[in-house]
């Protein structure tokens, strides 16, 4: 039988070793670097065997280490799970709950509702990571994800949580005020572009366009910037760097201001809207549930979820 601290050994190794970094997994955990380090290398000792490659700038996975990471993992997961299911017993939803999501999700969909979230719900701790790049949920441990519906994995649950997105091409006055404004999506071959670049395999995002009923395409785009941060290619579009396309809700504020002009509108057409989702291999708990719940209330009491600029 399993003894508590050696649980507590294989968290605490997991965390680590997702995080590559002894600080950051300590941060997690809410213990110091140092004691973490002692715990990873008590269970080393136990098991006979190396797990983690250690620098003083970097923490790699060894080969033994990875082969206990992908078991560990999902049993953690699964422990966690029925931990948090038992407050669903109690009379308020109880327990942790981690949640991976964009950056604009987080910013217009989740931020709103926060406060009132944490009030009718106290002992429900809600840990939100913020980072647009695809995420797997299940390896990272988390309870659930938010993504634009059409990037939502299909054998996952989803859930609707906002009306449909949009994107808008958007170029800010200065940078147009030296070029032609673009009449179809293949005039921006001709212009200087700023691209995102997916952090999980490396890949540029598509510019995909579609006019009414006419089929999709996507334009391979001149990209002299390309980064993996939306709020960056926003400072760089304002700066008169280039071209950028992002989703209009993002661009809603400095577009309305006239801070930046919006282009080929006629050609970007709606698309599913941000889904919460979780694995169709676990319940959904009840602290899930309740954020559900919450959100989907605070989306029928307001004009929509998202702004529409």
């Amino acid at each position: 039988m399993m003894r508590g601290t050696e649980f507590a050994e294989l968290r605490a190794f997991a965390a680590v070793a997702e995080a590559r970094s002894f600080r950051k997994a300590a941060a997690v955990l809410g213990v110091s670097p140092s004691a973490l380090s002692h715990v990873v290398r008590a269970l080393e000792d136990r098991l006979g065997a190396k797990l983690l490659h250690r620098t003083t700038r970097s923490v790699a996975v060894t080969e033994a280490g990875a082969a206990l990471l992908v078991r560990v993992t999902a049993a953690i997961a699964d422990l966690e799970a029925a931990v948090t299911a038992v407050g669903a017993f109690s009379e308020r939803p109880r327990g942790r709950l981690r949640i991976n999501l964009p950056r604009l999700a987080a910013d217009v969909v989740f931020a709103p509702h926060l406060p009132r979230f944490s009030e009718l719900y106290p002992e429900i701790a809600l840990d939100l990571v913020v980072e647009d790049s695809l995420t797997d949920i299940v390896a990272g441990g988390f309870d659930a994800g938010v993504r634009p519906g059409e990037r939502v994995q299909g054998d996952m649950i989803a859930i609707r949580l906002t009306p449909d997105l949009r994107g808008a091409v958007v170029a800010s006055p200065e940078y147009l005020a030296k070029r032609q404004i673009p009449e179809t999506p293949d005039d921006l071959r001709q212009h200087r572009c700023i691209n995102y670049r997916w952090a999980h395999n490396g890949s540029t995002y598509r510019w995909r366009f579609q006019r009414q009923s006419e089929d999709a395409f996507e334009v391979p785009v001149e990209a002299p910037l390309t980064v993996n941060d939306t709020n960056l290619i926003v400072a760089a579009a304002l700066g008169g760097a280039g071209v950028a396309y992002l989703l209009e809700d993002v661009l809603a504020e400095h577009i309305a201001a006239g801070r930046l002009v919006r282009m080929l509108d006629g050609w970007c057409q709606p698309t599913p809207g941000f889904h919460l989702y979780y694995s169709g291999r676990r319940h959904m708990s009840a602290p899930l549930r309740a954020l559900i719940d919450h959100l989907r209330h605070a989306a029928v009491n307001t004009t929509a979820v998202l702004p529409r600029g």
